[in-house]
């Protein structure tokens, strides 16, 4: 069994440690030899231009892609250190990652009560057919599982929303739904890809205050892809930077927004 390095386990569900993972697709080297950590409850930023393989890497810790080499271990929520090398992605769900993805991947003529809940499905021992059938012990596990969705519910504002089509929302509240979605799975370790891609100011501060949230409030460990510098450095307590596959740097947002060269391949000029 794949065990994490002393430092970065800490035997805390969430922590998560990628080695020297590279990922091909035929002659192009998507990721070439990272290597990273994060720690339990960390909220951790990967920068970098379009096409650095920020979206394959988090494809392959949620089990998307398999990598060609290198290995990837996590606590999961039993604090039971796992190689993930050979899992599937519902394999993964189970132990605790979840992930939003940076085109919208909800169920568009479903509610978003019932996008919700599709997330609890990964803990309900009768799965999504057996949640059709509401008698007994099914009827009792779906509605403990609807307390887990209301609270959710609350805590992303989305109480006026709870009932309506998701197709028929602004776009800005389809990302918050998709968050809640991820949420629902309960994670320790929360995938988030371009979380406030395509919003104005003012969703982006709403979206920033809930990943907050999520990361002091509950303890979650968040793995934070976001071109918004300036979300970025308010947001991560450490920053990874890629480049065409490859780890630039990586450091507190102090020192990254003044290494010459992430300024070079990716800033333009240190952020302030």
């Amino acid at each position: 069994m794949y065990r994490l390095p002393v430092s970065t386990s800490s035997g805390r569900p969430g922590a998560l440690h990628v080695d020297h993972l590279t990922l091909r697709f035929g002659g192009l080297a998507a990721l070439s030899d990272v290597s990273l950590s994060v720690q339990p409850g960390e909220l951790l930023a990967i920068i970098g231009p379009n096409g650095a393989g920020k979206t394959c890497l988090l494809n392959c810790v949620s089990g998307l892609y398999r990598a060609q080499s290198g290995a990837i271990g996590f606590v999961d929520r039993a604090a039971v250190h796992r190689d993930l090398t050979r899992k599937k992605a519902h394999h993964r769900a189970a132990l605790g990652i979840a992930r939003s993805f940076q085109n919208l991947e909800l169920f568009r003529h479903m509610s978003v009560l019932e996008n919700l809940m599709l997330g609890r499905h990964v803990h309900m021992k009768g799965g999504v057919l057996g949640s059709g059938f509401y008698w007994g012990l099914q009827e009792k596990e779906e509605i403990r599982e609807r307390q887990v969705v209301e609270e959710i519910i609350d805590f992303l504002e989305i109480e006026r929303i709870r009932d309506k089509t998701v197709g028929s929302l602004p776009y800005g509240l389809q990302k918050r739904v998709e968050l809640g979605r991820a949420l629902a799975m309960d994670p320790t370790l929360l995938l988030l890809d371009e979380p406030m891609a395509g919003m104005n100011s003012e969703e982006k501060e709403d979206m920033a205050r809930f990943v907050l949230d999520v990361h002091e409030e509950r303890g979650v460990a968040v793995v934070l892809i976001e071109h918004d510098m300036g979300v970025v450095m308010d947001l991560a307590e450490r920053i990874v930077v890629l480049d065409f596959g490859r780890k630039l740097a990586e450091g507190p947002p102090e020192t990254i927004r003044n290494d010459e060269r992430v300024i070079q391949a990716y800033l333009g000029e240190a952020v302030s």
